[in-house]
């Protein structure tokens, strides 16, 4: 499945998408965000703690998108939808990554990289699979009860990259591993001898960075050195007490 010809990065989709991106990665910016946060950004670069930006960052989310307000909120509809914040779909997608808050990520990624996913609930080829439209039909479902979701995700992406750059010297790549049960299941587009493989992953894909971790979630494990600006997202870098649920 081709990349999209259109996407809200610096840089077009058939680069990001390309195997020359990912070993000389460049960083990604998602249009006027950064922009339109600048309080924010300066406010985090004078906090010296990770935990404490994180809850920073998580209270600027709160006002901006008034996330607290839903219990004052008038209708069914309008509590639901603030409700339905990023750490929603933050936990939804960490618990299934076929759920519906799965099926809104990967949407994410589509619409700002322009990389479509390759696999919801059943492998997609093409625009045309049934798979392909039972994606959209969840994507869309999930966007329906929420307010500015993927502003809200927009802002996430941005705050995780800034503070990946914040290592010193700065990594290009994070090495991670994934755990997988049947290796014939990936779509293998290049054997380098070996076991090295160029391998087609889907567009928003679990890793971590413990490999004795990645052993609980298969028989076999992948290792990979992400490139920084495909990291969307880090579990350390938001107080636990966040994504409890």
């Amino acid at each position: 499945m081709l990349a999209s010809p259109i996407n809200l990065c610096n840089l077009p989709p058939w680069a990001i998408a390309s195997r020359h991106f990912n070993r000389h990665p460049q960083a990604l910016e998602i249009q006027g965000v950064r922009q339109s946060h600048q309080r924010l950004f300066a406010a985090l670069d004078r906090i010296d703690g990770r935990l404490a930006r994180g809850q920073q960052f998580h209270d600027y989310m709160d006002v901006v998108f008034q996330l607290h307000q839903w219990e004052s909120a008038g209708t069914v509809s309008s509590r639901k939808s603030l409700k339905n914040s990023y750490l929603r779909f933050l936990r939804g997608w960490m618990f299934d990554s076929n759920s519906r808050e799965g099926a809104v990520l990967k949407g994410w990624v589509e619409s700002r990289l322009g990389l479509p996913p390759t696999f919801h609930k059943a492998p997609i080829s093409d625009l045309h699979d049934a798979a392909y439209h039972g994606y959209l039909a969840e994507r869309m479902q999930g966007v329906a009860r929420t307010s500015a979701l993927m502003a809200q995700f927009d802002l996430l992406y941005e705050f995780v990259q800034s503070e990946l750059r914040r290592s010193r010297p700065v990594p290009t790549h994070l090495r991670l591993w994934r755990g997988i049960n049947d290796f014939s299941d990936q779509r293998i587009l290049e054997r380098l001898g070996g076991r090295r493989h160029l391998v087609r992953l889907n567009n928003l894909v679990s890793f971590t960075t413990d490999f004795e971790r990645a052993w609980e979630f298969g028989s076999k494990v992948l290792e990979a050195d992400v490139p920084l600006p495909k990291v969307f997202f880090c579990g350390d870098l938001l107080p636990a007490a966040l994504l409890k649920g």
